[in-house]
């Protein structure tokens, strides 16, 4: 082995194991965020350990056929969502909404979200979740299907407001963000992804506002809807 092979592999080695620590300091992040809404939704009541929960929804979320519903969304969506918990009635149960909304995610599939619903149905009363928090996370995930919740659903603005937010992402996080989910839908030809696509694209730009929360109408609104329109014009060239 020739010593610049040597610093090479030495290199590549070193780069690898950067992004594993970084991988690593994610998901312990992540974990203890789990712990902290977990405990806030039992309402100081005693239960089993959290982190098995967590660890078996992090696999989930780490699967490999995800390009954008991965660990690094359900963390953006988090973080939105501590933005705006001071509009939800429940925060902790919008929070532990987020970790199930897209546990079960199959781009091949239409009935994801049915089945992270009833995922969270099934392991939080074992975790030690109230049935009317559990009732009430199962709901709002369930919710994610139309983004649409009714008028006084804080819960509901709070956990739509935050899933969406990326539609307000600074124009590079957006074009990153619209390449992950056409990587999701490899499976699909060129044609009919521009297709449906542009139908979701058009189907948002029709809604009367995309964010609820005053905060998503007032910081949100403009910057998503010039993005979706930039997108839209992409795809019809």
């Amino acid at each position: 082995m020739t010593d610049s092979t040597r610093g090479s592999s030495a290199s590549g080695a070193a780069h690898r194991a950067d992004g594993a620590h970084e991988a690593g300091s994610a998901d312990a992040s992540l974990r203890d965020r789990w712990r902290e809404a977990l405990v806030g939704a039992r309402g100081g009541a005693s239960g089993p350990d959290p982190l098995p929960y967590a660890d078996n929804l992090l696999a989930r979320w780490a699967e490999p056929q995800r390009r954008y519903h991965t660990t690094a969304h359900l963390a953006a969506v988090l973080d939105r969502i501590d933005t705006l918990a001071a509009y939800a009635a429940d925060a902790d149960a919008v929070r532990l909404a987020a970790w199930f909304h897209d546990a079960v995610y199959r781009p091949d599939r239409s009935e994801n979200e049915e089945r992270s619903a009833t995922l969270a149905e099934r392991a939080l009363p074992e975790a030690g979740v109230p049935a009317d928090v559990t009732a009430e996370v199962a709901r709002l995930v369930r919710l994610t299907v139309t983004h649409d919740p009714a008028d006084g659903d804080t819960n509901g603005e709070v956990l739509c407001d935050a899933d969406l937010a990326i539609l307000a992402a600074a124009p590079k996080e957006y074009a990153a963000y619209a390449a992950q989910v056409r990587e999701e839908y490899g499976f699909v030809p060129d044609d009919a992804f521009r297709e449906g696509r542009a139908a979701v694209l058009r189907q948002l730009l029709g809604l009367p506002r995309l964010f609820r929360t005053p905060h998503g109408v007032d910081q949100w609104e403009p910057r998503a809807r010039q993005n979706l329109l930039t997108e839209l014009e992409l795809l019809s060239r």
